[in-house]
């Protein structure tokens, strides 16, 4: 499970864990003798959450769910998400996956809006394949590259972009909103290049639904992909690799 290591340790995910309390049930009466021995004042993880999100706030602080760890519940721009930090104060993880829970994960391919996504292929392909992505997410900016090198081997596979940009990076929902005003291909390759940007010809209302689209599904990190039969993948795959997982090899 090294993709799913991978993507804990680049951060892709900080913010978007979901509430996992319920997962991990802590152990009855230790977790509230740790937390009479280590204390995280609101101000300190105040400036802790700002190195990450700037316009994030504090919620709550409590025990995580393992023990070693507090929960950080923060508000970003009206997004909720958490972020756990140990009691040495020296690491942050972005999300604690049960052990019962890995392997693969489906979701109702059903319920994409695909009319609203950035298609890059042909809108005609036969194998749809729908992406979750954020234009400054290191790997999503992998997987753009990838999946150009896909289409110009297979004009079968049509990919249809649903921007997801994470609160933690602060330019990345501007950028994704200016794509979507104009679906256009040329300025989502610039978004994925790091290349300036324009301000957005329209209002968050696209980028909005899109966003509400991901958490219905609970997608809960980028890149991810869903395959026509509900198929979710996390991260990215060379491009022979990625073009198997596509073709269910």
């Amino acid at each position: 499970h090294m993709k799913i290591i991978g993507m804990l340790l680049t951060g892709s995910l900080l913010f978007l864990a979901p509430a996992i309390s319920q997962a991990f049930p802590p152990q009855e009466g230790k977790s509230q003798n740790c937390l009479d021995c280590h204390k995280l004042e609101k101000k300190d993880a105040e400036e802790l959450v700002k190195k990450i999100a700037p316009g994030g706030t504090v919620v709550e602080i409590k025990a995580a769910p393992v023990q070693g760890m507090w929960q950080i519940d923060v508000d970003a721009n009206g997004r909720r998400g958490t972020i756990f930090l140990d009691f040495s104060k020296k690491y942050l993880a972005g999300q604690l996956v049960p052990v019962d829970t890995l392997g693969p994960k489906k979701t109702d391919y059903s319920k994409l809006p695909l009319k609203d996504a950035v298609v890059l292929g042909s809108k005609n392909a036969k194998k749809k394949i729908a992406v979750f992505t954020d234009p400054d997410c290191p790997y999503c900016r992998q997987l753009h590259d990838v999946m150009k090198q896909v289409i110009a081997k297979r004009q079968d596979v049509a990919f249809h972009v649903f921007m997801y940009p994470l609160p933690m990076h602060k330019d990345a929902y501007k950028k994704a909103q200016a794509v979507l005003c104009e679906k256009s291909l040329a300025l989502m390759d610039d978004a994925f290049s790091g290349k300036a940007m324009p301000e957005p010809k329209c209002g968050n209302e696209q980028l909005e639904k899109s966003l509400a689209v991901g958490k219905g599904l609970k997608i809960e990190g980028t890149p991810a992909l869903i395959r026509e039969d509900g198929l979710i993948l996390s991260g990215f795959l060379p491009t022979d690799k990625l073009i198997d997982w596509i073709d269910g090899k």
